[in-house]
């Protein structure tokens, strides 16, 4: 987690010491999410241009691992309840049904059936398995599951069936910089119900302040966010000395 407070504050900081106004709360808020949800997409990239490039080399485990951890925080279970609870019947199947999956959900990255890992397969693969021959059929030891434009298909035999759970990773919760107004002027509101901070690993601070810069159209060299931080840290403690 990193705190959407502190964030707010080095952007001000170097906001003002660049002479490019106020940021409000408003403004911030929009540009905070628009950089969380930029890095969190860059992890999916990133792993996959590692894997592609690396494999599994392990001088490069290191890197690997690193990724696995940010990207750990968002994953997250559903069971069949919550599967029929939260997603949308789009089309009869036989005894089941195809699914849209939630908006909740990023990206799928495992299906379950009766805890039986399915098989992923593409569109093409799918189609074939299901009409195909007793070597390739979908069964109860070898469900497979397709997904395509936000739809879930699975199959254990002739008929769609619902999956018994679905591992994946969710979409970074909306972040919110909390805040009152006194005497004209924004405080910071940090009551849980009014702030939201960021899901991001809280090695992405300086990356987030550098981005939410970015899209306010402020220019500064990352290497100086770390100059940034310490000059806003010692401030901080000469007024606390105060």
């Amino acid at each position: 987690m990193v705190n959407v407070d502190t964030v707010y504050q080095r952007v001000l900081a170097i906001s003002n010491k660049e002479q490019r106004g106020y940021i409000t709360p408003q403004e911030f808020n929009l540009y905070a999410n628009q950089a969380q949800m930029e890095i969190f997409e860059q992890y999916f990239y990133d792993l996959n241009q590692f894997r592609r490039l690396h494999g599994n080399q392990t001088d490069y485990a290191d890197v690997d691992d690193m990724l696995q951890e940010k990207l750990q925080i968002f994953e997250r279970s559903d069971g069949a309840a919550r599967i029929n609870n939260n997603s949308i019947y789009v089309g009869a199947g036989g005894s089941g049904f195809n699914k849209r999956v939630p908006e909740y959900i990023y990206r799928i990255n495992r299906v379950e059936l009766n805890k039986i890992n399915c098989e992923i397969l593409n569109t093409n693969d799918f189609n074939q398995a299901r009409v195909g021959g007793p070597l390739i059929r979908p069964s109860a030891n070898r469900p497979i599951v397709n997904i395509r434009g936000g739809i879930i298909r699975c199959l254990d035999g002739p008929d769609f069936i619902t999956p018994t759970g679905i591992i994946y990773f969710k979409v970074p919760d909306k972040v919110q910089w909390g805040y009152v107004v006194v005497n004209g002027k924004a405080l910071h509101n940090s009551d849980p119900l009014k702030t939201t901070h960021f899901e991001l690993h809280n090695s992405e601070q300086s990356e987030l302040v550098y981005k939410i810069l970015k899209f306010a159209g402020i220019s500064i060299v990352r290497q100086d966010l770390s100059g940034a931080a310490s000059s806003m840290e010692m401030s901080q403690i000469q007024q606390e000395k105060q």
